[in-house]
């Protein structure tokens, strides 16, 4: 992991920016994280726009998980930001978008499409970034994953036990092998669910919360679109955080 920028922000939070590999990502450290006391780290997901267009609300996040004294970091995803676009992607892209404007539902091969070739590109450098930032003195476990494309959210918490909660949000299109996969998935979740969120599908999400196989989890719906997320319930997910990463 080469740190390429640091930034000490006006709540004493440190962000480093760093590169591995190819891959662009953010680092925030609480005040508190040193070698003599290491800290919990939280994964920040994002949806596939760029780590540029996300900084606002990915560093808003950050500081709240720094204020309850937790480490966070976010990568770039495959075919974002200034990495490589993927034509492929770009396809299902364009096709999912014809059939939004078209008013018609969007099709399980679309959404295999989109979804299913990011989470296999995208999963293996959320864990390669995991095996660098764990390697920091400062930053001690245990991990937790929160936000981000559900898909991503829900295979990691499969494969790598080293992520021990998530917090999941259910605002993006969900491939139907997931739900074979949210079955192996058996650590304590948050789920939050827009109940009028106009680009998901309601019953698809509430069909993967059933398929999930904790025993501790939590479905949290609030009336209102994808963007009407109310305060508190980003205060109830960092509870859970607290909770389960203390």
């Amino acid at each position: 992991m080469h740190v390429t920028s640091q930034l000490r922000l006006d709540d004493n939070v440190l962000e480093r920016k760093f590169t591995l590999g190819e891959i662009p990502g953010i680092l925030w450290t609480p005040a508190s994280a040193s070698a003599d006391a290491p800290v919990p780290l939280i994964l920040l997901g994002h949806p596939p726009l760029g780590l540029h267009r996300m900084y606002p609300r990915l560093v808003a996040r950050a500081r709240h998980a720094a204020a309850d004294g937790f480490a966070a970091a976010t990568i770039e995803l495959p075919g974002s930001g200034d990495r490589p676009r993927r034509p492929a992607a770009e396809q299902a892209r364009a096709d999912m978008r014809r059939a939004v404007e078209a008013g018609e539902a969007v099709s399980d091969e679309i959404i295999d499409a989109l979804v299913l070739p990011l989470v296999e590109r995208a999963v293996p450098e959320w864990q390669a970034a995991l095996d660098a930032l764990l390697e920091l003195p400062e930053i001690g476990g245990p991990v937790g994953y929160s936000g981000g494309v559900i898909s991503i959210g829900v295979r990691l918490a499969r494969v790598d036990p080293r992520i021990v909660a998530a917090g999941l949000f259910a605002g993006s299109f969900v491939p139907r092998a997931m739900y074979e996969e949210a079955r192996h998935v058996t650590i304590p979740l948050h789920v939050l669910l827009q109940w009028d969120d106009e680009g998901n599908d309601r019953q698809a999400a509430l069909n993967l919360f059933d398929a999930f196989g904790s025993k501790e989890k939590s479905l949290h719906a609030n009336m209102g679109g994808h963007a009407g997320v109310p305060q508190y319930a980003g205060d109830s997910a960092a509870q859970f955080f607290t909770r389960h990463l203390k």
